[in-house]
């Protein structure tokens, strides 16, 4: 098979044994693999002749970008890997209709660069957009910190083209805003971690770049006061809010001991700290006045001086600078690095409705002394969409009390009408969540689905569905 393999990518493209080392592990380090071979095609017509031998000799398939996922979303033993990182060309930026299209390879870092270039942005911003890949990215309908504002990558995508199980090329690649013509099989393929389909290329939307940046630390007596702040900011620079990150108390505690050159965002510490930035486009915003001053941030310093008069706040810092405004944004981005310094490690990924965070993030800490009298908890925040990273450092490595934590946080989060995955996707992590809190008929129509695209399974095997019960 090897051999057949090598005549359709060229033998210095495919890698077994002992070579195959960056590609057995994911990026947490919590799980590892021997894959039967990784291969790196060049273009579509490889990855569909790859299908299809695989489809013809019942080899299961896992395709990987950048592997920077969170849920062992890329754990592969026995499998064959495809890794997309050759097929990493942007191929057209046209500015006019704001778009890129762009194959499963390019890294989101890449397209940000090809788009300033234009006068635009790709607004999809997280902590591994230097390493992921836009087809892992699609794949897990990644968030970040922009979510607020634009949206997930499912908003950003305006086509797809697919290779399916049987090595089908499936053309989505649609330009278009509006397209009622069936079943919008764009939408399923997003989100499905390769489970249904590898995805090969996309159409991307882009955005105006904005002008000016007002960013600020800001310090509330409590979640509820920073929604106000939050709704506040949005009236008045009519919905322009791009990032609003919170941070508690004992991250930015972690983040001082972690980091050599970070500081404390204020002079006296505060519970609540919030990460807030606007942004604007238009030249009436962007543009200083006489006095010097950018009216967006005087828009942002106006709203903040009105709060902290009424008590809603207690101390804010305003970025003065791009210096300043990048160590704001290095303190809530290392929050990766700063949960994965220990272990053992439970980490969830969560959302629920944005008046309900403090709501959840109480009555989960309230729980966790019975449940393991040693642990510690560290969390943040995308607050604007109210996704919740809540990591806990358990004191045992017993997996029963893992699971147990991990029990009890989905059974706040259905209390409150939220859910147990917000943007990492399922992977195998997330596999007893989906058994235990996901609609029994909603699986049923997803695994009829599965069953019918890939009626071998070869796809991602493993992953995002449980097993169907006997």
């Amino acid at each position: 098979m090897l051999d057949r393999i090598r005549e359709i990518v060229g033998g210095a493209n495919v890698y077994h044994g002992t070579d195959v080392a960056r590609w057995s592990a994911d990026w947490t380090g919590s799980y590892h693999w021997q894959p039967l071979a990784v291969v790196r095609p060049a273009d579509t017509a490889e990855v569909s002749a790859l299908m299809r031998l695989a489809f013809e000799t019942g080899t299961p398939v896992v395709p990987v970008g950048g592997n920077s996922g969170l849920a062992g979303g890329t754990r592969a033993d026995g499998a064959l890997m495809l890794s997309l990182e050759r097929m990493n060309a942007i191929r057209e930026i046209r500015a006019p209709a704001r778009i890129a299209v762009v194959e499963a390879g390019v890294v989101p870092s890449a397209l940000h660069d090809a788009a300033e270039a234009e006068g635009l942005i790709f607004p999809l911003t997280f902590g591994a957009r230097g390493t992921a890949m836009i087809g892992g990215c699609l794949s897990t309908n990644a968030g970040g910190s922009n979510v607020l504002r634009y949206g997930n990558t499912r908003d950003l995508c305006l086509g797809l083209e697919v290779v399916l199980p049987d090595g089908r090329v499936m053309d989505l690649m649609s330009e278009l805003h509006k397209d009622n013509a069936g079943f919008d099989l764009r939408h399923l393929m997003i989100g499905a971690e390769g489970t249904l389909g590898i995805i090969t290329a996309a159409v991307l939307k882009l955005a105006p770049r904005p002008r000016a940046y007002a960013t600020a630390m800001v310090a509330a007596p409590g979640l509820d006061q920073a929604l106000v702040l939050l709704n506040r900011l949005q009236e008045a620079t009519g919905g322009t809010v791009e990032a609003f990150e919170y941070m508690p108390r004992n991250y930015i505690a972690q983040h001082v001991a972690r980091f050599d050159d970070a500081r404390e965002p204020f002079d006296a510490p505060h519970d609540v700290n919030i990460l807030v930035e606007v942004a604007a486009t238009a030249p009436r915003d962007c543009t200083p006045g006489p006095d010097g001053r950018v009216p967006l941030t005087g828009y942002l310093e106006d709203v903040l001086e009105s709060l902290f008069e009424d008590g809603t706040l207690l101390d804010a810092v305003v970025a003065q600078n791009n210096t300043q405004r990048a160590e704001m944004w290095a303190r809530r981005e290392a929050a990766a690095e700063i949960a994965l310094t220990r272990r053992p490690i439970v980490v969830t990924d969560i959302a629920v409705p944005l008046d309900k965070v403090a709501t959840f993030l109480s009555r989960i800490e309230a729980r966790l002394p019975a449940l393991d009298p040693g642990a510690e908890s560290i969390s943040v925040a995308h607050l604007g969409d109210g996704n919740v990273h809540y990591t806990v450092w358990p004191a045992t490595d017993n997996p029963a009390v893992h699971d147990a934590i991990n029990e009890a946080v989905e059974e706040e989060v259905l209390s409150l009408g939220g859910s147990f995955s917000a943007e990492h996707g399922i992977g195998t992590s997330k596999l007893p969540s989906m058994a235990r809190r996901k609609n029994p008929v909603a699986l049923g129509a997803m695994r009829a689905i599965k069953a019918a695209l890939d009626p071998a399974g070869i796809m991602n095997p493993g992953k995002v569905l449980p097993p169907a019960p006997d």
